[in-house]
């Protein structure tokens, strides 16, 4: 008797058999979070964009942080910050986000945004742009909140 023939599964690759579709679909959302231009994450929830309101949609799409933006504006125009830092003073507690720019010493960007905080290791087992000797960090954008949305933005100028 004869055992009848079966369809083959795909080959996964042994991270994916390891860790399982439901980690890649999460790897899925979180390079859906990373994306590198406002029409990017914009296409990420165009229903959430659509519900605000159009002189920031435009300011959104021009990569801008308008005044009174909350969280999820910011990130939508220009993405997740590289640090998040707390600042008290007398009129109250603020929280900063800060977007850093890593490059060499002639001013060359080696890395630039939220996703220099997640890498794959060299064989060392240092990120890239740690082992560039020369590198040097730039804070190109400052934005600080108080209750939830937006009292400024600091931005370096050309």
């Amino acid at each position: 008797m004869t055992t009848p023939l079966r369809p083959r599964e795909p080959a996964a690759c042994p991270a994916v058999r390891r860790a399982g579709w439901p980690a890649l679909a999460g790897l899925a959302l979180l390079l859906g979070a990373c994306a590198a231009t406002p029409e990017e994450r914009i296409r990420a929830d165009p229903a959430a964009f659509a519900r605000l309101p159009p002189d920031a949609q435009a300011m959104i799409r021009q990569g801008q942080v308008g005044i009174g933006f909350d969280e999820f504006e910011v990130k939508l125009a220009v993405g997740d910050p590289t640090r998040i830092t707390e600042r008290v003073d007398a009129s109250g507690t603020s929280r900063v986000w800060r977007y850093v720019r890593y490059e060499t010493d002639d001013g060359v960007a080696l890395y630039t945004g939220f996703y220099q905080r997640y890498y794959l290791p060299d064989p060392v087992g240092f990120p890239v742009y740690l082992d560039y000797p020369e590198r040097r960090e730039r804070e190109t954008l400052r934005v600080i909140f108080q209750n939830g949305h937006v009292s400024a933005v600091e931005r370096e100028l050309p």
